[in-house]
């Protein structure tokens, strides 16, 4: 642990100009996850999802985006887990995407509102059918008492869909979409002297770009 201030890496690999970036921050970010999958970063779609609790606490655990659109960006989880019950206090987040394999980092801010029902239902049965079943297996976030548990609730539920086609979506499983407000592009640099630029969405519904210190 006495090393951990040693540790060094100097970053060199891209640049990110106001020239280079696009008007749009959709579409930049659509660019930078796209480099990442062609990249072959691992799980690339991963990324830090940051909320605040009724007791004013925050919590962040890394999920997975599963779309984006000009709506903004979408994941799914359980209606009744810690993150779904703080979003329902206080429905604003923070995400933050890091692909160190590019050495660049995305962070972005913004209300966060539920996906319509067909939208879950449409990404659900998508799934893989042992991911269906484990939605209605796991009580999210809730204790219990051992692995066992859910491995017999396992067992149970897929007795009980065995001979269904099409297993329905549970009531309390869902997407949330996060619309950005604010996006920051990071790119490492030389000398810590980073790119940062940060898109602000103006009065007039467009984007403004500016540059931070880093």
């Amino acid at each position: 642990m006495d090393k951990l201030s040693q540790l060094r890496k100097e970053y060199k690999k891209h640049q990110l100009t106001e020239e280079m970036a696009l008007g749009d921050p959709l579409s930049q970010f659509k660019v930078w996850i796209h480099e990442a999958v062609e990249a072959e970063l691992p799980e690339p779609n991963a990324f830090i999802l940051s909320t605040v609790s009724e007791n004013g606490t925050p919590a962040s655990r890394t999920m997975l985006l599963k779309g984006v659109d000009a709506g903004g960006f979408v994941f799914y989880t359980n209606y009744n887990s810690d993150k779904a019950r703080d979003l329902a206090f206080f429905p604003v987040a923070s995400i933050c995407f890091l692909w160190l394999g590019l050495e660049r980092q995305v962070r972005i801010s913004g209300p966060v509102t539920k996906v319509s029902r067909e939208e879950s239902e449409e990404y659900f049965h998508s799934r893989p059918r042992e991911s269906q079943i484990g939605a209605w297996v796991s009580p999210q976030s809730q204790t219990i008492g051992s692995r066992q548990e859910l491995e017999d609730r396992l067992e149970e539920m897929t007795k009980q869909f065995k001979d269904t086609d099409v297993i329905p979506l549970p009531l309390n499983w869902g997407g949330y979409r996060l619309q950005p407000v604010e996006m920051e592009f990071w790119q490492g640099r030389p000398n810590r002297l980073h790119d940062r630029l940060l898109y602000s969405e103006n009065e007039s519904g467009g984007w403004k770009i500016q540059r931070l210190a880093p």
